[in-house]
């Protein structure tokens, strides 16, 4: 009997394990469905603790990390709330936090790289990137000899840093644009030979690795919980989220009550906000007065099947705008509290809870998650020393020859 099948949402269609679109051209997204209904955890390292859901046969034992799930105390003090969780995603080791990229991204990233493996692909995989996806996959990459095309704005480069020395599997090219530029360019040449595309939202392997956060935090708790926070660009991590508490609640074991997701977005450039709510908060020299540019993507996988706006809908929860002066004092007050750094898109999370508990959206009796998606950088840095991965080429987004002058850079630093 097979692990799992992948079925389109809208048309049911069981389809080949690897698809990232369904095969009668539906908008839709498809989603995995396990064999093994109950969550065993295994005593695998890393994200592989959860590998009998995760659409994989075989693990990357080096380098994997997980989040680590704690009942807060300080910062549930702080807001008045009693069964507060920090679904911490990082490096704390004093926690046993140990993702080394200090981002859940390299929960997309493993997983996605072992599918590669079992199909043998040996096609350059392109990633675009606003730069923490980027340095997850950069991670990864530099484990497994597998040759990676990074496509990320100009203004992302200072995030692709990585602890390893030997980056010779990476071709990193910078954009004069934002992440939707690096998107298309990116688009481009995954379509040609000898490239692959790692599929974004519609890769189920990226979707399910990021629900571990979710299946972590359950198996915390006891209890799938009452309410979920994130802070989102493409939006991606909610639908996760979503798809994991689904599964949770099939188990039997964890209650039947699903999440309500909150989802945080950073103004002035917040695009899933604008379409939640029928607002404008997308500005036209957006990403740029952003508190974090990570969390801004001009299409994000809205309102097709399974999207953001169904599960929103499903949820019955929100979506949220944070303003810069927001999140710079939730970051103070979560770090001063928690005692650990985060990156700027978990502030936004932070304050994504701070205004639904001002507003009384969030009951102080209510189980609630916190999804930390970034935090300490500057506690690695302790321990590590952050080496900047070298940019190959820089290309303009209004150069309509961009695709060629990057294919011929890749060939050039992969001797192809």
């Amino acid at each position: 009997m097979d692990k799992y099948n992948v079925k389109c949402l809208l048309c049911g269609e069981v389809h080949d394990p690897y698809s990232l679109n369904c095969k009668n051209g539906d908008e839709s997204l498809l989603r995995a469905y396990y064999t093994a209904k109950q969550l065993i955890p295994t005593d695998m390292p890393g994200i592989w603790k959860y590998y009998n859901w995760l659409p994989v046969n075989g693990i990357i034992e080096e380098g994997s990390g997980r989040t680590v799930t704690y009942k807060s105390e300080a910062l549930a003090s702080e807001l008045g709330l009693d069964d507060l969780w920090i679904a911490f995603n990082g490096y704390w080791p004093e926690r046993g936090a140990n993702l080394m990229t200090c981002t859940f991204k390299d929960l997309e990233s493993f997983p996605t790289m072992q599918r590669l493996r079992e199909q043998e692909e040996k096609r350059i995989m392109v990633v675009a990137s606003a730069g923490n996806t980027a340095r997850a996959f950069a991670h990864v990459c530099s484990i497994t000899g597998q040759p990676l095309l990074l496509v990320v704005p100009k203004e992302s480069v200072h995030r692709l840093w990585t602890l390893h020395d030997d980056t010779h599997s990476i071709c990193l090219v910078t954009v004069e644009g934002d992440y939707f530029d690096a998107i298309s360019l990116a688009g481009k040449i995954a379509a040609m030979d000898g490239f692959v595309n790692e599929g974004g939202a519609k890769n189920i392997a990226r979707r399910d690795g990021m629900g571990t956060v979710m299946l972590d935090a359950v198996l915390a708790s006891g209890k799938i919980y009452d309410q979920y926070f994130q802070a989102v660009g493409s939006g991606t991590g909610g639908i996760s989220a979503w798809e994991a508490s689904l599964k949770l609640r099939d188990d039997g074991r964890f209650g039947e009550t699903l999440p309500k997701l909150h989802l945080g977005q950073s103004l002035p450039c917040a695009p899933l906000y604008s379409l939640w709510k029928g607002e404008d908060a997308v500005g036209a020299a957006c990403p740029d007065g952003m508190y974090d540019d990570v969390l801004f993507n001009r299409k994000p996988p809205y309102a097709l099947k399974g999207g953001v706006k169904d599960v929103i809908e499903a949820s019955g929860g929100d979506i949220y705008a944070v303003t810069n002066e927001e999140a710079s004092a939730a970051q103070e007050l979560f770090e001063k509290s928690e005692g650990i750094d985060i990156n700027p898109a978990a502030a936004v999370a932070v304050a994504t809870l701070m205004q639904a508990v001002e507003t009384g959206t969030v009951k102080p009796d209510e189980k609630i998650v916190l999804n930390i998606t970034g935090g300490g950088q500057k506690r690695l840095m302790q321990d590590y020393e952050l080496k900047q991965l070298p940019v190959s080429l820089e290309v303009s987004a209004e150069d309509e020859g961009a695709e060629d002058k990057v294919v011929k850079k890749v060939a050039e630093v992969f001797e192809i």
